[in-house]
């Protein structure tokens, strides 16, 4: 009688990422792993979000090393935590991207992600991705929020410790919010579409 293979014991974590990695997602779809209870779809964006998302990656551009590029569908991973994401925006070098050992990429080798804020986002990019960011930890968190209570506005979080960031500047719609070195830019939010502007 044939022996059986050994099954091998996967760790939940472990779970998680073999089924993002095995998924077949719909064009334009974005499979993560947010709350740590496995793999959720993620419709896909509406035009101002990929306008926005376009706008800032082309100011990126322009002060960007040019081994570092700005993606919008790489995944990054929080093994800690159990969390992954496909970012808006991120920044990451190339070196990482490329190296097939290291997907999907580790957070923490990011140099700042960008989420983008659209009406069913809001407590996911608000909360859950800001801690898990901070957990990466990534070490700029850009957050474009139209749907902001006290108005539209743009939130830099940095310097992350201890799971959390200790440092926030948040700006209004209209105005400029400056990303620290490495990266030394002022990122002109004046053409950020509000809600006004978003689908119903």
């Amino acid at each position: 009688m044939a022996e059986r293979p050994a099954q091998v014991e996967l760790s939940r974590w472990d779970y998680f990422l073999r089924t993002w990695q095995q998924l077949d997602v719909p064009d334009g779809w974005r499979a993560e792993i947010v709350d740590g209870n496995g793999v959720v779809l993620v419709a896909p964006p509406s035009d101002p979000h990929n306008y926005i998302a376009v706008r800032v990656a082309r100011m990126l551009g322009r002060v960007m090393p040019d081994d570092w590029d700005a993606y919008q569908t790489l995944g990054i991973q929080v093994p800690s935590v159990e969390r992954l994401y496909m970012p808006d925006l991120v920044v990451m070098p190339e070196s990482v991207v490329l190296d097939p050992s290291r997907t999907p990429c580790p957070a923490d080798e990011a140099e700042l992600v960008v989420e983008i804020v659209s009406r069913s986002s809001k407590d996911t990019d608000r909360k859950a991705k800001l801690w898990g960011y901070a957990h990466g930890p990534v070490p700029l968190y850009l957050l474009v929020d139209a749907w902001d209570e006290n108005g539209p506005s743009v939130t830099l979080y940095e310097l992350p410790g201890n799971g959390r960031y200790n440092h926030a500047t948040t700006v209004d719609f209209g105005e400029k919010i400056t990303l620290p070195e490495p990266f030394g830019l002022d990122i002109d939010t004046s053409k950020f579409p509000g809600p006004d502007s978003w689908p119903a």
